[in-house]
């Protein structure tokens, strides 16, 4: 049985915008070859949730991690991700979905970005 993790963000017309999500799960490929990793959004972007699951239980995926990628459990991800997760509970019943909370709010990622944040920075255009 393969484990897959999909990596869950708003998304954006803005193709940059795109490259930190994919960073991280090419990142997770790296440590985890066995894990099956796939980025989805809500908006804005291609793979959808529906098409990034569906393209994780086709490749044999039965226990799938959902991971927000975002900073709080905003509306997003409080009402929209559930309804997703739902409606791919109905399409997949032999695939088991487990939901993370939003990676903002765990307490690496809080002390990681306070470490960031308190970090003098070299950029040219600080003011």
């Amino acid at each position: 049985m393969k484990p897959g993790v999909l990596l869950f963000a708003h998304g954006s017309r803005d193709p940059r915008w795109r490259e930190p999500i994919e960073a991280v799960a090419r990142a997770m490929e790296g440590r985890a070859p066995q894990t099956a990793v796939r980025c989805a959004y809500l908006e804005l972007a291609e793979p959808d949730f529906a098409s990034a699951v569906r393209d994780l239980a086709v490749v044999g995926v039965r226990h799938l991690r959902v991971v927000p990628m975002f900073l709080g459990m905003g509306k997003h991800a409080r009402e929209d991700l559930p309804k997703l997760v739902d409606a791919a509970r109905l399409r997949h019943p032999d695939l088991h979905i487990e939901v993370a909370g939003a990676v903002g709010e765990m307490p690496e990622v809080i002390g990681l970005l306070a470490e960031l944040a308190l970090r003098p920075t070299a950029q040219p255009n600080n003011p």
